[in-house]
Order: structure tokens, then sequence, then C-alpha cells
């Protein structure tokens, strides 16, 4: 199964957006290797101009595209669902598809793109048919595209002229509520898209339904809806009452997983509406929360796994679910592996959904807000070990100064904890970890040879607090939007939500704040694990006053050749890790934060990892527009290229400018002393 998964993956390509169809971002590719990528130099950028335009730079968006290598092509999407054709080895603009872009403003999740899904039709009579290959994206106004490969053209015969309209299947209340930012996935010649749903503005949200069309045109096949309408469904019963007629979401908004030979799509689900206050939707609320696999030509449900029962913590199966081969006992086991917003890491049988490793039901605080419903367990897996720690003290508070600490820590004292999945409260609970994880959307890396799972989390605290509506009366929900509290319309209760964070503005809790992690599935044990990132482009000498280890936004990639790479952090870096121990082998400035998944091709005899460097508008990392490429230099010697890589790094700048001042200060005092005394 391993080898028909990652069969293109062989070919040292990367045909998906997750390297192969079952996410494990992992190549065979082997030319860089720990011995040499301090040769890696930027070997070609490509601007799509979006950072230039006046219009585009007023909106909120990030550009988190993954490239696809297919049909000899680069390809790409841009935040504002233009579609971009590349020469893979010069950065040459082959083709530019332009998306005449809906007017979305305001976006609830922003303006993004993560990527394009790749088809081929095999009964196709001649290699250049039209639209022989094709590619699809779903774009931010609820568009699914269908684009000519070879000429960046719709395809005039899916939907109408090259293009699907999808109903959201109710009335928005602002233009972005409803979006497609993540890639659809295609399972033999049926093409899946989920959909981003703006949070916390009604319990009566839009539908977060998986959506299912023919490849070829763009006729529906079928919907699943995570939230159960049909009161035969089997998970209707964990929705109390009538609950289930008026919840919402549950969606899948980030990337899907595809097993060709079983025919199941894996669907990551998210929290129903709202997403922290939960009275109005009791019970368990199956299919929300989990990891769903779907016959892909039917849309019926084959099994599922929740990770959260009843989520009140906005803990959405974030990142793409993972189809590994893993070793037990000398055999190999196909399985599902799921990290998750809390750390947690669930493996799954592929077949039946079944836990491969034991998962208890451990219970968890209960609550005291009056209408709520609590679910009395939380599943948590025994195996492997959790990547993030549970406890938060008020002797745990941290700042950069004393004065930060004791903010920090009269914070943490004011707010009720009781460890992971403390409930929300109307006196105020801490969440940690925060709503961005754990792991997020750019998930982790399997390597079968080693049989090591690779993965970034996040460990910060945030605070929740739920606000009676008798207390605030006359609130609308756009009086509210994209900030706090978020309006949560039909419950009693608006939202205060935030980031636990001294008056600098940093987390209270311990850094470091972002690490990279090694999981060693022999064993369960965390093998290696490494801060990752720093606020070198933050703050004047971030680097050196202020800890490693920043949030991050993306995930790495593992190649044969023993060599991680990956961006996510909050500085502008790629960085390479040596995958046997963690230490940072080199790092490649870019132009702009890399908070997109890298990916890893072989052109021509020469491989090349290729990063989105845009930056993320709603963290405030350096913005930009350019995709750029990096390959090993076989010139230049390797202390010229570390010289030039320490030189690039924003400190050392400083450290150079005060010191051409300090020098010219003393030039020039010493300068009129000289003639004053000839004087």
């Amino acid at each position: 199964m391993a080898a028909i998964l990652a069969g293109a993956a062989n070919a040292q390509g990367w045909p998906h957006v997750g390297g192969d169809t079952g996410g494990r971002k992992s190549s065979t590719a082997d030319q860089i290797t720990p011995a040499n990528v301090a040769r890696l130099v930027r070997a070609w950028s490509y601007s799509t101009g979006d950072a230039s335009s006046s219009q585009k730079r007023r909106l909120k968006w990030k550009f988190q595209a993954t490239p696809i290598l297919v049909a000899n092509q680069l390809i790409f999407c841009t935040p504002f669902n233009d579609v971009i054709s590349l020469d893979p080895g010069t950065g040459r603009q082959l083709w530019r598809y332009r998306h005449k872009l809906r007017d979305i403003e305001p976006a609830g999740n922003g303006y993004a793109c993560r990527g394009l899904a790749y088809w081929r039709d095999t009964q196709a009579w001649a290699d250049n048919s039209p639209c022989r290959e094709r590619i699809l994206m779903g774009t931010n106004d609820l568009k699914l595209v269908a684009i000519d490969a070879r000429t960046g053209r719709t395809c005039r015969s899916f939907g109408r002229e090259g293009i699907v309209t999808i109903d959201p299947g109710k009335p928005l209340i602002y233009p972005g509520e409803v979006q497609i930012t993540s890639p659809p996935v295609i399972a033999k010649e049926t093409v899946i898209v989920g959909s981003a749903i703006g949070d916390g503005m009604r319990q009566t949200a839009p539908s977060g339904a998986v959506r299912a069309f023919d490849v070829r045109t763009g006729a529906r096949r079928w919907t699943f809806d995570p939230v159960p309408r049909d009161q035969s469904d089997p998970a209707r019963a964990s929705w109390h009452g009538q609950s289930a007629e008026i919840a919402g979401q549950a969606n899948v908004w980030s990337l899907m997983s595809v097993d060709p030979a079983r025919g199941l799509v894996f669907l990551p689900t998210s929290s129903p509406s709202v997403d922290h206050y939960g009275g109005l939707r009791p019970g368990d609320n199956r299919y929300a929360n989990s990891v769903v696999a779907l016959d892909a030509a039917t849309g019926k449900v084959q099994w599922h796994f929740q990770t959260v029962h009843h989520d009140l913590w906005d803990y959405d199966v974030s990142a793409q679910p993972i189809l590994a081969t893993i070793r037990l006992g000398g055999q190999a086991r196909d399985v599902v592996i799921q990290p998750t917003k809390m750390g947690l890491t669930f493996t799954l049988d592929r077949d039946t959904g079944q836990p491969v490793f034991p998962v208890e039901e451990r219970a968890v605080p209960k609550g005291d807000v009056p209408g709520e419903w609590y679910s009395p367990t939380q599943p948590f897996p025994t195996f492997p070990e959790a990547l993030v720690p549970f406890g938060l003290t008020p002797e745990d508070a941290w700042g950069v100064t004393p004065i930060d600490r004791a903010a920090c820590r009269r914070q943490i004292q004011e707010h009720r904890y009781e460890g992971l999945f403390t409930p929300p409260s109307i006196e105020g609970s801490i969440l940690f970890p925060f709503v961005s994880g754990g792991v997020n959307w750019g998930g982790g890396s399997f390597d079968e040879r080693s049989q090591i799972l690779f993965v970034n989390t996040n460990n910060a605290a945030g605070f929740v607090r739920l606000v009676p509506r008798s207390q605030r009366p006359g609130i609308k929900p756009m009086d509210v939007f994209d900030r706090e509290p978020a309006f949560q319309g039909g419950t009693p209760y608006l939202l205060e939500r935030d980031l636990l964070a001294s008056p600098f503005g940093a987390p209270c809790n311990s850094p470091p704040f972002g690490k990279l992690h090694a999981v060693d599935y022999k064993t369960g044990r965390i093998l290696w694990e490494r801060p990752l990132g720093t606020l070198e482009d933050f703050v004047p000498f971030g680097d050196l006053f202020l800890p490693e280890g920043t949030g991050t936004i993306g995930g790495p990639i593992t190649t044969n050749g023993g060599v991680l790479f990956i961006g996510a952090a909050m500085d502008n870096y790629l960085r390479a890790f040596d995958m046997a121990d963690g230490r940072e082998l080199w790092r490649g400035r870019l132009p702009a934060g890399g908070q997109a998944n890298p990916m890893t091709y072989v052109w021509k005899g020469r491989q090349y990892v290729v990063i989105a460097a845009g930056g993320h508008s709603f963290i405030g990392t350096t913005s930009g527009d350019e995709l750029v490429a990096f390959a090993l230099d076989t010139e230049s010697p390797g202390w010229w290229l570390s010289a030039k890589a320490i030189a690039s790094r924003p400190t050392v700048r400083w450290f150079v400018m005060i010191f051409m001042l300090g020098l010219g200060t003393i030039l020039l005092v010493r300068r009129w002393r000289i003639r004053a005394n000839a004087n």
C-alpha cells in the first residue's frame, strides 16, 4: 500500500500537495544530504505581483500554497486564486490563469489557497486532447474550477465554462463567511472538496458539507454533512433532541487524504457551531472533531473515530490524516496517523478506524455554565507520548522582565485551569494548548524507512470567557467581526478569547513557543525535539534577547537524503535539520515569512526545494509574494556560502550598522579634535 500511495514520489516528483495522496510529505530524493546541505543557494524566485497591488495589500491574506510538479510544470495558486505554471528549472512563467475573484471582503479566514489537485484522463483518445490533464482548484468565492494543465484555460465541458458554483445552503451574514482554502482531492473520476467557515458568528451556521463532483463534467455525485441530519444515521443518537437540526459547521477546512486502492477518502472534521458553547448541541456530536473515512464513490461512511467529544475548545482535527505503513511485531500494518491540536497523536487501523494502540477514556474537568452539556471523559492515546505539556501554574509564569512575569502570574491565578480540557467559564478559563495547537494544518511527515513521525507544534496558552449577552445588549454580528467578543448569535453568551500574554505581548507560559519533534514509532517516545524559529524579524536583536522557539504555521517535509526542511516559524527562513539527531544544518534567507509547507523534486538531475514566502497577515509576519527555490551550488566553496548566510541575518546587519555608526562617530570626533588642536 505504501508503494501505491508514494508511487509518484518514487520518481522524485511532488504530484500532490502532501507529496502523495496520503499526505506523508516524504520524498525519495536524496541528492541533498547532511554533508552538502550547507551548499544550498537560491536557484530562482518568482513574484506573483500580489504584494505590489495596493488593493490587495489592504486585505488579510496568507500565501500558503504548496506547488505540485505535474505535466512537466511546477503549478501553484495565489491567495487570490490565480493559478500559475512555471518552468521547474528556471522559474520562468509558462502560463497564468486569472480567476475573476468575487469580492468577499470581509473574509472570515482571510484570502488563502493552500494548493491544487491534478487529474489525467486515461480514456482520452490523444495526448493533446483538450483538458486531458487538468488542474482542479477550490476558490475563496465558493467555486470549483477546472483548468487545462497545458494551456491554463478553463475546461469548458466542466460545469459552466469550466466553473462549478457551490451553494452554501443558506444566506451568508457576510460575503466571506464560507470559502474554500484547501485543495480538493481526486479519487478515480470524482473530485471532492470541503470548505472553511467563519467561526463564532452564529449557532445556525452554514453546513460543513463535503461535496463530490464528476471530474469530467462537474455534475454533483454526492454530499456528506458531518452533522447527521438523517434520523436513521447511527451518529444521530449522539446529538440529543433536535440539536442536529440547528447546528452547522463541523466542516473540513483542512487537507483530506485518499487511499486509491481502498477507494476511501479521509476527512479531518472540525467543531460544530459554536466553538465554545455547546448547550444547544448536547451530546458527543459524532462526525464532528473526527477522522471520517468515506467511500469515495458514494460518500457513505465506512468508519469514524472522534478525537474530542462535544468540543468546547475549538480543537478541530486540523492536520491532514497521514496514511502510512508501520511495522508491528515484524508485520506491516496500514494505518492513519492523526496529530491533533491537543498535541495528542491517534493511530488508527486504515480499514476499520479502530485504535492500533490503546486509547483511554479519561475523566476531564466539568464546568458550571448554566445550560451547558459536558462530556465526562475524553479520549487519550497511550502511544505515542504527548507532544506538548499540559500543566500550567502561577509559578510557571514567564516574561521578559519582572513586571511581565508578575502580570502573567496574576493572569494565571485569576483564570480557571485544571489541565487539558478545562471547560470555558463565565469567570474565564485557560485554554492550553490554545486554538492554534499543538499541531495545526501544516501537519507532519512520516518517514517509513526509519518509522519516525516528524511534526512541529505550538506551545502557547490562551483564555476564553463566556459573557452573558445581557451584559452587552445591542451588539450586532458585524459590530464585533474579526475582534473580541465573538458574537455567537443564537446562544446566551458572547465570547472573549485571546492569547494569555504579558504586557510585552509574549505568551505567559514558558518558552519555547514552537518546537520541531521526531517521534519514534518503534518505541512511542520522542526521539528528539528542538526549538523552532526566532523573533529576529520582529524585534532588533530578537534572537539574542528573546528565547528561540516561536509560533509556527506550516509543516515539515522529509527526504531520503536524511534532511528535513521546514519554514513555518515567525522569522524569514527555510531551515534544514538532520533527521537523525535534530541538528540544524542550514537556514536559507527568505524575502518574507514562510508560513507554508515546502516541497521538493528532482528536475534534470538537480534537486530543488521550494517554498512560498509571502507571510501571514493575521500574525504579522513579513508580507511578500515570492515562490523561492533552493538547490545545491556546485561552484562556490562551502565556507563562502556559510559566510554569506551569516551576513544575511538581521542581527548581524544590526551589529554591522551599529559598529559602522560607532566607528564613524569616533573618526569624526577624532578629526574634530585634530583640527581643534591645530587651531
